[in-house]
């Protein structure tokens, strides 16, 4: 965890695709990992009920802690931030009940700002460079409210043609947040292409295909199909610290340069503060606990 209670500007990113099974979670995993190693501190949120974020950083499921009751209103988020074996990291874990969120949400008047306004209270705090939320591989309420709480989204595309059917619907649901007034700063940061073959001519010519379409919104890094990649999660660790030395790892510490880059190069567009100025302080030194 990190012992710095210096002040940041926060970078609000949701890695998004309403399709599963590509590559999302373990992008935030490995996003985390790398930009921590280059001294950025980050707070990982887990919107995901299936909480695979939370295990890949090395956190069990627990009931009760998660964005869920904060959504509620039962909790302050300063009580929901936990610090991971990771320095750097803090997270927001997920849970089950998780699901639940959408059902809650939608009775509430002001539904696509909810998360929003939690959020806010992170970016009073400026504790934090960025900010990561995984968002739920679905196009339900959840995401759609992340979706308004946050300044930019990274896609995340599998290498396979079936992937390309869901990059349009992402896009074009970032497009409609924007002209209807609901995020509009919101932009699309950048879409990664993972699970890249380069056995295969197919995965070269998806990548060829989206590259032309959406040009330099397409990163440079390509993430290859990895067996390590793949075996990261099941010992709760990000793929850097599980083999560093492996194609996988050099791919998203490549990735996350690149992102950071591209971040640095221009101004922040400015989430509009919602929550009062008495929001509580949030220490990303602590375990989850408000500082007085």
């Amino acid at each position: 965890m990190s012992a710095t209670t210096e002040k940041h500007a926060t970078y609000v990113v949701a890695i998004a695709n309403q399709k599963g099974g590509v590559g999302k979670t373990t992008t935030v995993v490995n996003l985390a990992a790398a930009l921590a190693a280059l001294k950025q501190t980050v707070l990982v949120i887990d919107l995901d009920p299936q909480a695979n974020a939370t295990s890949g950083l090395g956190l069990p499921r627990q009931e009760g802690v998660s964005l869920y009751p904060v959504l509620t209103g039962t909790v302050d988020i300063a009580d929901m931030i936990l610090p991971t074996p990771f320095e750097n990291i803090n997270i927001i874990p997920a849970e089950l009940d998780l699901a639940g969120a959408e059902v809650e949400i939608a009775r509430q008047p002001d539904h696509l700002h909810v998360v929003r306004k939690v959020i806010d209270h992170v970016l009073e705090a400026s504790v934090f460079d960025f900010v990561l939320m995984d968002c739920p591989p679905s196009l339900g309420i959840l995401m759609t409210s992340s979706l308004a709480a946050t300044h930019s989204v990274v896609v995340t595309m599998q290498c396979e043609y079936y992937a390309m059917e869901g990059l349009s619907v992402i896009t074009q649901l970032i497009e409609k947040m924007r002209a209807n007034g609901v995020n509009p700063d919101l932009h699309l940061e950048g879409i990664l292409m993972t699970m890249f073959d380069a056995r295969t001519k197919l995965a070269q010519d998806v990548v060829n295909e989206v590259r032309n379409h959406f040009g330099d919104l397409v990163y440079n890094t390509v993430i290859p199909r990895s067996v390590r990649i793949s075996e990261a999660p099941s010992f709760g660790k990000p793929v850097l610290s599980y083999d560093p030395s492996c194609k996988g790892a050099e791919a998203y510490r490549a990735f996350a340069k690149e992102f950071l880059k591209r971040v640095k190069s221009r101004p922040a567009a400015a989430v509009p503060a919602i929550v009062p100025a008495e929001a509580p302080v949030i220490d990303a030194s602590t375990t989850g606990q408000p500082l007085a």
